[in-house]
Order: C-alpha cells, then structure tokens, then sequence
C-alpha cells in the first residue's frame, strides 16, 4: 500500500512541475538548494548511489534507495528514471513518511 502511495505522490509532483528528474537535473536541483527530498533507484550502479548519498549528506538533503528505474519513471510519465529530486517541501515530507512505513 505504502508503495503504491509513495509512486503516485511521485506522479502527482511531476504534475504539478515540483521534480528534478534524470542524474543532471538531479544534481543541479542538490547544489543549488532546491531539493527537499532525493530518490535513486535501487537498480542504480553501486558507483552512482555512492555519489548521490556523499552529495546529499554534504548538502544535507534526505535521500532514499526505492524501487526500479521503470517504476520511478513511469511514475513520472516517463521511460525510465534512476534518480529524481521533489522540489516542494511539503511534498517531500509526506513522501518521506511513506518512504518511512
């Protein structure tokens, strides 16, 4: 339940224009402050958790290890996404707690 709950908010920030998807857009949205919360696909290289976890950890920015690149894309009306970033707050934290559960 929690996970179907936590692709559809996903789905529902891409509408309304609150996501930073794709490892540049990603990182950009990480260093210059606007991302409240980070999701990389567990299917993503090993090489590229790594650098999403430091990168987080340095700007302080919670960051979750969730579901397939194909899920997380599709959950954004796109191919496949290895990485994401929710731009809006409240969002952020409402995804959080059902990443949480």
């Amino acid at each position: 339940m929690a996970q179907n709950r936590v692709l559809s908010m996903i789905g529902l920030a891409q509408k309304a224009g609150k996501t930073a998807s794709g490892e540049f857009a990603t990182e950009h949205a990480v260093k210059s402050g606007k991302a409240a919360l980070v999701i990389v696909s567990e299917e993503s290289s090993d090489n590229t958790k790594k650098k999403f976890q430091n990168m987080c950890d340095y700007y302080e920015v919670p960051v979750y290890f969730y579901g397939g690149k194909e899920e997380l894309g599709h959950a954004m009306g796109k191919e496949f996404r290895a990485s994401l970033a929710i731009l809006d707050e409240g969002l952020a934290k409402s995804i959080e707690k059902n990443l949480k559960l």
